[in-house]
């Protein structure tokens, strides 16, 4: 419930007292003694749900020039407030428990921080998200999602839309591509330095970082993440919950990748960083998007009626454009997962073949301790380049036809002629049944089968 107060001047103290008399609703008229252009102030709670309605009737008799005030209000007491409940009461929690118009207005405007403070807080959050994805260290990750202020911007941009506020729509889109643009640059900076000072080991293969990995070869269940903030954002914020916690959310979706681009940047690896700023790009618009339809689901629309079919037509036309983009975009995230989801069944399909044949009797004493599809550097679309089949065997033991039939039964699972079956054995000293086995670091020397000429011929390394 809310506790409404209005600053009244003195020629529309009647028309206002005379609305509050017609709707039922219990009223305090305070005179005004300070200097001010005010007669009265005139206090009254109200239901959650009739804040809007209420508010709007007194703009339609005049009251432009009345200064408002709205509180949260605990507990009221009255016969008539619980009348004008069941009178508001429209059967729908979501419509119910819906902040007003007004409200909205206020608390996406009170979202975004100054410009300065905005623009160091998202740098802070970009460095401390590159320092997390380098140290593959999640919980230094979701630090830096905590401070990152990119809530009020990815929630502005809708709520300008839905309510006609054009100066706050272009503010929420150009906060939201300044922080992008921030984010990115600045991670990008840190990283170089980072790497430049000797910082992280010379070397460091980014792709075989997993926190940075699963950001730079990004596949479609980012998307329900980024759709899903969008919606609790908008959710929390028009109900008057805390956004504090979805605000995690929604950077989550968006920092994280954006440091990963800025990471891919600094060491110069092209595909990477398009990896990660499509990722960027798809989250953003997917906040958006899923924003801006809540909104107008929970029944938002401008104060003036006339204004409704223009702000529909606004509303269906960015969702549609957007949409579009989505759409576009996210056949990046699909041709990704396509690959990812190939790779994974061929190291299952090889791994079934190798048990297999090793189910033979004439193996007993051999078993499989690795199999693992070895992908290219190429990003997003990793394409295997080899087979590894790692074997261990007692030492002494020789298998010289084990090679050839693992590539024999692993080679159909393929099209790919540039693929190789490479086969490793591994000497294992077994000292007693309650003893670890000790391994033996294999020779370094590869050993081609009779078919040296072929592409995919497997190795046998002993």
């Amino acid at each position: 419930m809310r506790h409404v107060e209005l600053s009244v001047p003195p020629r529309r103290q009647d028309a206002v007292l005379e609305l509050l008399h017609e709707e039922g609703i219990d009223y305090v008229v305070t005179d005004e003694t300070s200097d001010q252009e005010y007669a009265v102030v005139v206090s009254f709670p109200l239901p959650k749900a009739a804040v809007e309605p209420i508010l709007d009737r007194l703009g339609e008799v005049g009251i432009d020039d009345a200064q408002v005030v709205v509180l949260s209000a605990e507990t009221v007491v009255s016969d008539q407030f619980d009348a004008l409940e069941e009178e508001y009461a429209t059967g729908s929690d979501v419509e119910e428990e819906r902040i007003s118009r007004q409200e909205l207005l206020a608390e996406a405007r009170s979202l975004t921080p100054a410009p300065t403070i905005y623009v160091t807080m998202t740098l802070i959050s970009a460095i401390v998200a590159t320092a997390g994805l380098l140290l593959d260290s999640p919980a230094v990750v979701v630090g830096s999602m905590v401070i990152a202020p990119l809530i009020g911007p990815a929630l502005a941009a809708g709520v300008g839309t839905v309510c006609n506020e054009q100066e706050l729509f272009r503010h929420g889109v150009k906060y939201q591509l300044g922080g992008i643009v921030v984010a990115v640059a600045g991670a990008a900076v840190f990283a170089w330095l980072l790497r430049t000072a000797f910082l992280v080991p010379p070397g460091t293969d980014i792709a075989g970082v997993g926190e940075i990995s699963e950001r730079i070869a990004p596949d479609l269940l980012s998307l329900p993440v980024a759709l899903g903030a969008g919606i609790a954002g908008i959710l929390s914020l028009s109900t008057g919950i805390s956004v504090a916690l979805v605000g995690v959310m929604i950077a989550a979706a968006l920092i994280p990748p954006a440091a990963a681009a800025g990471i891919a940047i600094a060491w110069g690896d092209p595909w990477a960083a398009l990896g990660s700023t499509v990722l960027v790009f798809v989250n953003v618009l997917s906040v958006n998007f899923a924003g801006l339809l809540t909104l107008w689901y929970t029944g938002y629309r401008p104060g003036a009626w006339f204004e409704v079919a223009a702000v529909e037509k606004e509303v269906f036309k960015q969702v549609a454009i957007v949409g579009l983009m989505v759409v576009v975009l996210s056949t990046f995230l699909i041709g990704a997962t396509a690959t990812s989801y190939e790779i994974a069944v061929l190291e299952q399909d090889a791994e079934s073949e190798v048990e297999d044949i090793l189910s033979d009797p004439a193996y007993e004493e051999v078993a499989a301790l690795e199999v693992t599809v070895v992908v290219g550097d190429g990003v997003p679309y990793q394409e295997p380049e080899r087979i590894v089949v790692v074997v261990g065997h007692p030492t002494g033991e020789r298998y010289p036809g084990l090679a050839a039939t693992l590539y024999e039964r692993i080679e159909p699972l393929t099209d790919d002629d540039s693929l190789v079956v490479e086969v490793q054995f591994v000497g294992v000293d077994s000292h007693g049944e309650e003893s670890e086995p000790a391994i033996r670091t294999p020779s370094a020397t590869a050993e081609r089968s009779a078919d040296a000429e072929s592409p995919r011929t497997p190795h046998s390394i002993a």
